[in-house]
């Protein structure tokens, strides 16, 4: 997959020079879809997408410093001089964040797979007392969720999900912060365990459970063993989220799925050039959307 490049200019890097003490050549980091990250002087810069509001981007962050203050794997955002975690440069949100060494688990691996899942639950865990205000503008995993047929994935369309999910939600009261894209490339690993947690942009309120499907299919690599290992171990280590039959496992798996398939057609729409690769995963998890219908 070839993302449009989004250069530390020297407008960035005077910003980050002024507000947080950061200077240095600028590393780009490996990862980042809508935003870019660069390796200064022991920290790092990100750079958001053009137009996303800098409330929306404040708003993920006072999440992640919440998660933060008993959480020591989350990573927060360093505050400016006066408190903001965000300074707007020719309409991109920029921030600053520790630099944390490392590299992604493998989720082939039982163990960091199990590390993953336990360092999920703690994370619900600690984020199950925060009560932020509405988030400014609803993150892209909630459209369709609650039972509303997603206008961006008519083409997945599936009455009887969409009913499903609104009556799954009426059940499931349970709403705390979740972090939104949980998968190993969203973590760190070092020295066989896992020790960071990045990537903030797509968190939301909602239900634990959603995240705990999602995360599984993720860190269970799209195979029902793996995965049942994942939510498993998840329990063990005391998350919040309530026990997931396999009718439930599979249908909020197949939310996520048909949000993968919105992201990539917004993707396309906005230029990204997919490979042979990435289309052969496209169709690989729209099979898998069908395949896992009860």
């Amino acid at each position: 997959m070839i993302y449009a490049d989004t250069p530390l200019t020297p407008e960035i890097r005077a910003v980050a020079a002024l507000t947080w003490g950061v200077t240095g050549n600028g590393e780009r980091l490996h990862g980042g879809e809508e935003s870019a990250a660069y390796q200064l002087d022991g920290h790092v810069i990100r750079v958001g997408p053009v137009g996303r509001p800098i409330a929306e981007t404040e708003w993920c962050h006072a999440v992640a410093r919440h998660a933060a203050a008993t959480l020591p794997e989350a990573v927060a955002p360093v505050p400016t001089p006066d408190g903001a975690t965000v300074v707007m440069v020719a309409g991109r949100p920029i921030s600053c964040w520790p630099y944390v060494e490392g590299g992604w688990p493998d989720s082939d691996v039982p163990a960091q797979r199990a590390a993953g899942a336990r360092l999920l639950a703690r994370l619900h865990t600690s984020l199950a007392t925060f009560r932020p205000p509405p988030r400014p503008v609803p993150a892209f995993q909630e459209s369709g969720l609650y039972g509303d047929p997603p206008q961006d994935a008519l083409e997945l369309g599936d009455p009887a999900l969409d009913r499903w999910l609104a009556e799954f939600h009426a059940r499931h009261p349970l709403r705390h912060p979740l972090h939104g894209d949980y998968y190993t490339g969203n973590t760190l690993a070092r020295d066989g365990g896992i020790v960071a947690v990045l990537d903030w942009d797509e968190t939301f309120v909602g239900a634990p459970e959603v995240e705990l499907a999602a995360a599984s299919l993720e860190w269970g690599d799209d195979e029902v063993g793996p995965s049942r290992e994942f939510v498993a171990a998840y329990h063990e280590a005391g998350g919040t989220a309530g026990e997931l039959d396999e009718e439930a496992l599979a249908q909020l798996v197949r939310h996520k799925l048909r949000r993968e398939y919105a992201y990539f057609r917004k993707a396309a729409r906005a230029g990204v050039r997919h490979d042979e690769e990435d289309l052969e995963y496209h169709r690989a998890r729209v099979a898998l959307f069908h395949k896992l219908r009860p």
